[in-house]
């Protein structure tokens, strides 16, 4: 692995007191406060595409954003030894890898309820709380989703951050997961990923075709992009909002598709099927009667923020519905549960008035 300073220092910024005269960035020595000002944003460019780059890595918002805060802190330390034979921004993802590599050689590996446990009919479900680190975490578009000016492009960012497509990366061991991002995803030639990883092209060659044989494999059903929404789809999820928010569950299942899936992370129980699905929420779910539901978007697809009926007037956070829908109907909906670390993140209002 390249050595792209040593100390990592997560979640601190990064240190403007350097030496004021002679540090030597990207374009050459630069002097004092306004040069170090320059570098610092010609790095902050990066940070979206990076953090992009990280999630799809680590499956985890938070851990994405503090892998490259790490990376541009260790770049920050290192632009004296920056010796510009490749860009700016190769070599920032040549750290941003190392980081993430570093991070998964600890093990974990996220995973969505439906990775780690059977369907559960509805007669038979119990919660059942796992710890944080176990699941795979929604992410907010902006925070990972550049701006690109082709559509097709722009498409492609989108769908390489749903639920499903971050979810089977995980299968993949680190190596071939930055490969196949590298590859696929932002669309590298393979001699770049290949002087990244400091490794032939043969050898990134055939990891990427190992990568793709276990994707088929997992066989990440597409959903329909959140943006732009087509009328069809905009119809759909307001048809789906006045369902929730009316509790016609004759409605809602008219709207989903018959292998439609629920799941409620830090839970493990899923279910299956609308029957499954309508039969929890007039059951143990029958606490969502009332709720209002907010529109967002979540990984690219389109998303919900669920608000519960206050007894003391108003509605407060209960969860981030993250809707996943195709040729149509609904085929997936994960309620992320944790409501006091999703909200902030997505800049969710902590309360509806009545």
């Amino acid at each position: 692995m390249v050595d792209a300073t040593a100390g990592s220092t997560v979640g601190t910024p990064v240190d403007p007191t350097e030496p004021a005269g002679g540090r030597a960035g990207p374009a050459g020595p630069v002097d004092g406060a306004a040069g170090d000002a320059a570098l610092q944003d010609r790095l902050e460019e990066y940070r979206t595409e990076l953090t992009g780059y990280c999630y799809r890595m680590l499956g985890s918002a938070f851990e994405a954003e503090d892998a490259v805060q790490d990376t541009m802190v260790r770049a920050w330390r290192a632009l004296d030894r920056f010796e510009g034979r490749s860009s700016l921004r190769s070599w920032l993802y040549r750290i941003a890898t190392n980081v993430c590599m570093d991070a998964l050689n600890a093990g974990n590996r996220r995973a969505r309820p439906i990775d780690l446990t059977a369907a559960t009919p509805v007669a038979q479900a119990q919660l059942t709380a796992r710890p944080e680190v176990t699941w795979l975490e929604p992410v907010p578009d902006g925070r990972v989703l550049p701006q690109p000016a082709d559509p097709a492009e722009a498409a492609l960012a989108r769908e390489s951050v749903r639920l499903a497509f971050v979810a089977a990366l995980q299968h993949l061991p680190a190596r071939q997961r930055a490969v196949l991002i590298l590859r696929e995803v932002l669309a590298w030639r393979a001699s770049e990923v290949a002087e990244l990883l400091e490794t032939s092209v043969a050898s990134v060659n055939s990891a990427l075709q190992r990568a793709r044989a276990t994707l088929a494999a997992r066989d990440p059903q597409r959903t329909d992009p959140a943006d732009p929404l087509d009328e069809e789809q905009r119809r759909l999820l307001d048809r789906y909002l006045a369902a929730f928010e009316s509790y016609d569950m004759a409605a809602l299942t008219a709207l989903l598709h018959e292998d439609a899936t629920l799941s409620m992370p830090p839970y493990d129980l899923w279910l299956r099927g609308h029957d499954d699905i309508v039969g929890w929420m007039l059951g143990v779910g029958s606490v969502c009667r009332g709720s209002r539901l907010v529109p967002t978007t979540a990984n690219g697809t389109p998303a919900f923020a669920h608000y519960h009926p206050d007894p003391g007037g108003g509605y407060t956070p209960w969860a981030l519905m993250v809707v996943e829908t195709r040729d149509g109907k609904v085929s997936g909906i994960t309620s992320f549960l944790d409501v006091e670390r999703w909200f902030p993140l997505f800049g969710l209002p902590d309360r509806l008035e009545g």
